[in-house]
């Protein structure tokens, strides 16, 4: 097969995947799917209200242009790369996937242009309020290393941990939050094309491609058995039970809960309910997980 042959039946191949399977499997969680992962990760992690664990992974351009390796390169790697930003849960489903942003960018960066929290802003994400510790939240949140910023709906260990109760905290956190980088580890032994530096010409055939990988990555998940998930219809897909407002209050409501995202105020009130959640678990928690 020559080789052009092969290049374009890959890129035909993952539009097709796209194109057939991508609203199923890319697709955010819905209720149903939120009540089973708030079940999980409390039974397998401690952590209430807890929707997954959020990081970035490189994957590195063999063939980016010249003019553009200065934009695509970052100090840490010394060679051009793309980043992927992704959600995990416990069972390895990614639920979140934003891939095409150059290297050069860290983590932050990456969370200002994603669309992981367009669908809460439009108030067309599925409910997921939850309580702890005896206080109400309005929904969940994710687990992130220490680049991220403090938001409520992203929750970090302590930097210097000095109480017990942080320690505890902190190193539980720190373990839970291994399930994103797991999958990374997974999905990139599955489909060796993501470890191996990318000779195509075009971020957008990478993006299909990426996206592709993540699509056959959680039917493999499905098909062990391993998924936590439900494909249901979503409820807000129906007409009738789309918020109906005019422009100024979806203006208005879209820069309160904006601001409600990012409060840092609530994000260390949950914290500390969280630490104390965490703190009064028997001590044999993590043994009667295995």
């Amino acid at each position: 097969m020559a080789e052009k042959t092969g290049y374009v039946t890959l890129s035909n191949f993952c539009k097709c995947i796209i194109d057939l399977f991508g609203r199923e499997y890319l697709r955010k969680s819905n209720a149903t799917d939120i009540a089973r992962l708030y079940s999980a990760h409390e039974e397998k992690h401690g952590f209430k209200g807890m929707l997954g664990s959020i990081d970035c992974m490189h994957w590195a351009w063999k063939n980016c242009p010249v003019a553009w390796k200065g934009q695509y390169t970052r100090s840490d790697h010394g060679h051009p790369t793309i980043m992927l930003e992704a959600v995990a849960s416990y069972d390895m489903w990614i639920w979140h996937a934003f891939f095409g942003m150059a290297g050069s960018n860290n983590d932050i960066n990456v969370l200002n242009h994603s669309p992981l929290f367009d669908s809460l802003r439009k108030d067309r994400a599925a409910p997921s309020p939850f309580e702890v510790n005896g206080n109400h939240y309005p929904f969940g949140y994710y687990l992130a290393d220490g680049i991220y910023p403090d938001w409520t709906t992203l929750i970090k260990g302590y930097s210097t941990p000095i109480e017990e109760p942080r320690k505890k905290f902190t190193k539980f956190q720190a373990s839970a939050r291994k399930d994103v980088e797991r999958t990374f580890g997974v999905l990139q032994g599955r489909f060796a094309i993501l470890k191996t530096p990318a000779r195509v010409m075009s971020v957008n055939k990478m993006r299909r491609i990426m996206y592709s990988c993540i699509v056959m990555h959680n039917m493999i998940q499905e098909d062990n058995g391993f998924a936590l998930s439900t494909w249901e219809q979503e409820w807000l897909d129906k007409p009738e039970n789309r918020p109906r407002r005019n422009i100024r209050r979806r203006v208005k409501d879209r820069r309160s809960r904006d601001k409600e995202i990012r409060d840092r105020d609530v994000h260390d009130q949950l914290r500390e309910d969280l630490t104390a959640h965490i703190w009064n678990l028997p001590p044999n928690f993590r043994s009667m997980q295995n």
